[in-house]
């Protein structure tokens, strides 16, 4: 695949370079560069503006993982941005409701939104313009609007019933003036009037800059937005996506008692590089578990086939993805066996379960004292019915108009890179219009996070007060010679780490550039239970975009795969930046249509 011609050019430069999954975002982020800014303004800036142009893949109220590099210190580090479940949230609240999954829409799934602090700690730490600079981008596009991608119109049609019957006051928010058209300009003056009296306190209560940010940090916790939230949760009752009509469980002390923290990033060393991810309360280890299963297998080589490429990508998959329902889960609940998980002792004995033919077996490791599996047969017996936004094989799901189909939702990301050698990669999420009504005195809606648990005491995932849901939320670093390389991350729910990985093996083993590399025809398999409601499996299910070829198909049929074509350019929507030696680049994927990267 290394002759690929890329569909554009990766921008380079030496000022600073920015993509994401929205160009007005890119755009935004750059702005910062341009007026002084470092790459942490850069991207707290094009998180705030994604939250305004892609509101049907996250919102105010959702959650984002970052990974931070500090050029100036040479350190990274995770800024942990997943909020916990509500002190209320337990596993007997939802068995008393007759319910056996926590439901993918409506209040009871809402967790703590960690968006918004996580990215104010950036701002804190690592920033050096004020907040009003980085948010007022974000409250224009809320003010004079923002083009309506086709994508968030087919969303807003295939929703409008459930609006206007169920969630009427997301039906006055977003259809007050009718079903948008592609291209027309949507506002959300409401959310605009949020950020703009969230800034007239913060500034009247802080003479500098550390203490406005901190102000904006309390005033979101503990002031008129928590408020808002406590009251709207208290008093709203919604049908959501089990058929039937629930309260919130989140309240403003929730909100309080809880702010973003910084971690070490778990790595994973192969070749000259360093693989940079968070920790188990992602999914962000299942990429070095993969990358450890692979890295004797001379992965450039392995690129150069497409058979053996997606044949052995899809089995370490497989394996990676059985340990993270097995053993992933919030390390401040539960052990998580991540010493054994990485080591190569482990990766050596799971590698030798890879066969040339396809499995279709769900096989976590064996680690005594460790663990619990997971249900898989029940898994495979759900089914997800096809969705109308289902070619983009994305992980996070909406409600259809009569709560038994589903479309699928998405996510963003963006990363940010200056010429000192800063570097941010960040995956927004949650939050998205479709997963529950808006807060009318605040413009935006709550994330469903809490979806991603179990309801079995037993699993490492189980439901409890306090705990962070696994996410499926994963950006990416890599560092080479001990300084920040490379950013890349994408959406997809489940998928994003299989999308990664082929990105990463292509260009940092397979001779391509960045942009060859996301361009390449990529896949994804689904053997293993979704993060999202009703978390279905399904055993060998392997996808493929049609530039892979009929004999390519048709071998890894032979080959046992229940591989078929999806939609061609549907798999990912990647986005990265690099930093060498003083001169950044960046590039962004054509699927979808938005992504774009930007740079001087």
């Amino acid at each position: 695949m290394s002759h690929i011609l890329p569909t554009r050019p990766e921008v380079r430069g030496h000022l600073g370079a920015v993509a994401s999954t929205h160009w007005l975002a890119s755009q935004a982020g750059m702005a910062m560069l341009e007026r002084g800014g470092n790459a942490f303004d850069a991207a707290c800036a094009a998180g705030f503006v994604l939250q305004v142009a892609e509101p049907h893949l996250n919102g105010p109220g959702g959650d984002v993982p970052i990974i931070r590099y500090r050029a100036g210190v040479g350190e990274a580090a995770v800024i942990c941005g997943q909020g916990p479940a509500p002190a209320a949230a337990r596993i007997a609240v939802f068995r008393d409701l007759g319910l056996d999954l926590i439901p993918g829409t409506g209040l009871m799934s809402a967790v703590v939104p960690g968006a918004f602090d996580a990215w104010m700690k950036l701002l804190l730490e690592d920033g050096r313009l004020e907040l009003r600079a980085v948010l007022e981008p974000a409250i224009g596009y809320a003010l004079r609007g923002i083009p309506v991608a086709p994508r968030l119109a087919t969303t807003l049609q295939a929703l409008e019933r459930v609006f206007r019957r169920d969630w009427p006051t997301s039906a006055d928010l977003y259809l007050a003036r009718g079903l948008p058209s592609p291209g027309e300009l949507m506002r959300n003056e409401r959310l605009a009037a949020t950020w703009q009296r969230l800034l007239r306190e913060a500034e009247a209560a802080g003479d500098t800059r550390d203490q406005r940010i901190a102000a904006a940090r309390r005033i979101w916790s503990q002031g008129f937005i928590a408020e808002s939230i406590d009251e709207f949760c208290r008093s709203t009752r919604v049908r959501d996506i089990s058929g039937g009509v629930h309260g919130g469980l989140l309240r403003g002390h929730d909100l309080s008692s809880w702010q973003a923290t910084s971690e070490p990033a778990l790595s994973l060393d192969i070749g000259d590089y360093r693989i940079l991810k968070c920790g188990p309360w992602s999914q962000g280890p299942v990429l070095l578990q993969c990358l450890a299963m692979l890295r004797h297998d001379s992965p450039g080589e392995l690129v150069a086939d497409d058979v053996e490429l997606i044949h052995r990508l899809t089995e370490v998959a497989k394996l990676a993805f059985a340990d993270r329902e097995t053993f992933y889960g919030d390390p401040d609940f539960v052990d998580v066996p991540l010493a054994e998980l990485l080591s190569e002792a482990y990766a050596s004995s799971r590698r030798e379960q890879v066969a040339e033919q396809a499995s279709s077996a769900f096989r976590p490791g064996e680690i005594p004292g460790y663990g619990h599996p997971p249900d898989f047969e029940a898994a495979c017996g759900r089914r997800r019915q096809a969705g109308i936004l289902g070619s983009y094989g994305a992980g996070e799901p909406t409600m259809s108009e009569d709560y038994s189909d589903f479309s699928t939702g998405d996510t963003c990301y963006v990363c940010a890179t200056d010429g000192e050698g800063n570097m941010v990669s960040a995956t927004p999420s949650g939050g998205w219009m479709q997963s529950s009504p808006v807060i009318p005195a605040l413009g935006f809606c709550l994330g469903t996070r809490a979806q991603s648990f179990w309801l079995d005491p037993a699993s490492p995932n189980a439901l409890e007060p306090g705990k962070r849901p696994r996410t499926t939320l994963t950006p990416t670093m890599v560092l080479r010679g001990g300084a920040a390389y490379l950013a890349c991350g994408t959406p997809g729910g489940d998928q994003q780490e299989q999308w990664q990985l082929q990105f990463l093996l292509r260009h940092l083993f397979g001779g391509m550039g960045m942009q060859a590399a996301i361009d390449a025809p990529a896949f994804h398999a689904e053997q293993w239970p979704s993060s999202f409601y009703p978390r279905q499996a399904t055993a060998q299910r392997l996808i493929m975009e049609p530039r892979f070829g009929n004999r390519t198909l048709e071998e890894l049929r032979r080959r046992d795969h229940e591989a078929e074509f999806g939609a061609d350019w549907s798999e990912g929507r990647l986005a990265a930046c690099c930093h060498v030696q003083g001169e950044v680049a960046a590039a962004a994927s054509p699927r979808g249509g938005q992504a774009y990267a930007v740079g001087r």
